[in-house]
């Protein structure tokens, strides 16, 4: 479903990926590890076309979509919710919601009614302003906005970070029952919450692949673990 092959991306004269190859097949959860710093959000940012590659080829369902504007990609089924979250602080959350809404319509399209059903929260909080949400909210909001655009492939930076331990299993919960629907590439420095959920993973180091095997083989590979994720 999604292709990266030797990706080069750059922040200015700053080198950050120095050839990023992975790929997701349609309804599976793969895992990005590495440390802080070591490239996942700029991999995530560049699939999406907030910091194009230089050099290297990303294809979305076999079309080529490097280069692309970030709406034409989300156009294409991408959705991504950045580590930051990025939610619009001064609406509240149902204008948040409405912003990122698609004209989808059926009996599986994300509309307000359905995130309202599996954010139960957000339907109490559907007048409160951004800047009011706890950060277990805003996440939550984060991701619902995401959906709002009816994706069938969801980018997910950080979900788990800064997240009490129970919010982090009710957001365990709901991606799993997420990929029933839809294909999630997860960028992750909680290697735990990663390595339970996906049934892959990458290793990302100095903004290039080193590592791409299943979550067992991750797992039981001591060394691997201790040299790249150990903080």
């Amino acid at each position: 479903m999604l292709n990266l092959t030797e990706i080069h991306t750059f922040y200015g004269q700053s080198h950050i990926l120095t050839g990023v190859t992975l790929e997701v097949k349609e309804g599976e959860i793969v895992c990005l590890l590495g440390r802080n710093g070591a490239g996942k959000s700029t991999t995530l940012k560049s699939i999406v076309g907030i910091t194009p590659p230089k050099s290297g080829g990303i294809t979305y369902k076999g079309r080529a979509v490097a280069g692309m504007k970030p709406y034409e990609i989300a156009r294409l089924g991408i959705a991504y919710v950045p580590e930051d979250m990025r939610i619009f602080s001064t609406l509240s959350v149902l204008d948040n919601l409405h912003i990122a809404a698609s004209d989808r319509s059926g009996k599986n399209a994300w509309n307000v009614n359905r995130v309202c059903e599996v954010f139960p929260k957000l339907a109490i909080l559907q007048k409160s302003q951004g800047m009011a949400l706890s950060g277990g909210e805003r996440q939550m909001l984060a991701i619902a906005r995401a959906l709002m655009g009816n994706p069938e492939m969801l980018l997910l930076d950080e979900p788990s970070e800064g997240l009490a331990p129970i919010i982090v299993q009710q957001l365990d919960k709901l991606i799993r029952e997420l990929t029933k629907e839809m294909t999630i590439l997860l960028a992750e420095q909680n290697v735990k919450f990663a390595l339970n959920l996906a049934q892959r993973g990458y290793i990302i180091e100095k903004g290039k692949t080193v590592f791409d095997e299943g979550i067992e083989e991750i797992k039981c590979n001591q060394e691997v673990m201790k040299k790249y994720l150990a903080v």
